[in-house]
């Protein structure tokens, strides 16, 4: 059964998205399709049904990464469809704990910045309204965190072996 992982933002068209789509690059450079199911969603409803922001997807393709998806706001059923819920900062980390059912859901959702393994920065920044230096920076921040992640979900599928 493939490990599911769910990226969670405000609006679901900057951050969010970016994680999904750099994590599913980094799975398909390993040939690992068959192994991690991503998707993402936003603790609000303001973009449902939008693509990612193009500023954003700008950023990502000077690193060959398409963005694709659309926006969707993250519901109490996709504790039960995911193995683990990352937040991109502590807002909708609180957000997303406050629909959890049950402890067993609580300990499903981590802060993206723990798998950071080179940036010490302890949230992905929204970068919505800043310039695009900003879009870049989280580009490499979710490389990072991603990369850290893919590394940490291989080991626990290894463990469960």
């Amino acid at each position: 059964m493939p490990y599911k992982l769910l990226f969670v933002c405000l609006g679901n068209i900057c951050r969010s998205p970016s994680a999904e789509n750099i994590m599913n690059h980094l799975i398909a450079q390993q040939g690992l399709g068959d192994r991690i199911l991503c998707d993402s969603a936003g603790t609000s409803s303001y973009h449902v049904g939008s693509p990612p922001d193009r500023r954003m997807t700008a950023a990502a393709s000077m690193r060959g990464i398409a963005l694709k998806g659309q926006a969707r706001q993250f519901s109490k059923a996709d504790f039960a469809a995911f193995d683990l819920i990352l937040a991109m900062d502590r807002e909708n980390y609180s957000n997303i704990l406050a629909l959890a059912p049950s402890d067993r859901d609580r300990h499903k959702v981590r802060l993206m910045c723990d798998f950071c393994t080179r940036f010490t920065l302890q949230e992905v920044p929204d970068p919505y309204y800043g310039g695009p230096e900003g879009f870049n920076i989280v580009i490499d921040l979710l490389l990072d965190a991603c990369e850290g992640l893919l590394a940490f979900v291989l080991q626990e599928q290894e463990a469960s072996l």
